[in-house]
């Protein structure tokens, strides 16, 4: 089975200049935990945020709603295929321990996300066995070592010539 026959298509995008309200609205509306990040120019799948990125990262860090959506995400994840087989996305979405993965095209713009649920409503269709959802959930769930929350990188400072005259005047 392929990931294409078990994805939920067409899933919301943001910007990584969206907001983080607005974010939580799409959320909100379109009833989803998590939303792919792309980017402006090229569509590319640049980024993910969950609903636990806005919780954690986000309002538990004293963000205010108007904070850019690159302040939240994280970059860079794991996508795979619309092509690739269901065991291969399993297998990558408890290797990296996330419940959600965009499904990108071979530009990298998105087309579908998978996520937990997906497995298990193939499950009810008898496409996936339970034992292999009950599997996926353990490794995903696995605890591990306390992870850092990921901070995306600051945005760059002037040059410190810079605010070194703007403290002299």
């Amino acid at each position: 089975m392929k990931a294409q026959e078990i994805m939920t298509p067409h899933p919301r995008t943001c910007s990584a200049h969206d907001t983080m309200q607005s974010v939580a609205r799409m959320m909100r509306d379109h009833d989803c935990g998590c939303v792919p990040v792309a980017d402006e120019k090229s569509g590319k799948v640049i980024g993910i945020v969950t609903d636990r990125d806005i919780t954690i990262r986000g309002t538990a860090e004293g963000k205010l709603p108007g904070t850019d959506v690159d302040e939240l995400m994280t970059p860079g994840p794991i996508c795979c295929l619309p092509t690739e087989d269901i065991a291969d996305v399993e297998g990558k979405m408890s290797e990296a321990q996330v419940r959600r993965v965009p499904i990108v095209d071979l530009a990298g713009h998105c087309v579908g996300i998978i996520a937990q649920a997906d497995f298990a409503r193939s499950a009810r269709n008898d496409r996936i066995s339970e034992r292999d959802i009950a599997r996926l959930v353990e490794k995903i769930s696995e605890p591990g070592p306390a992870k850092p929350v990921n901070k995306p990188a600051q945005k760059p400072r002037k040059p410190a010539a810079k605010r070194e005259l703007k403290r002299a005047s």
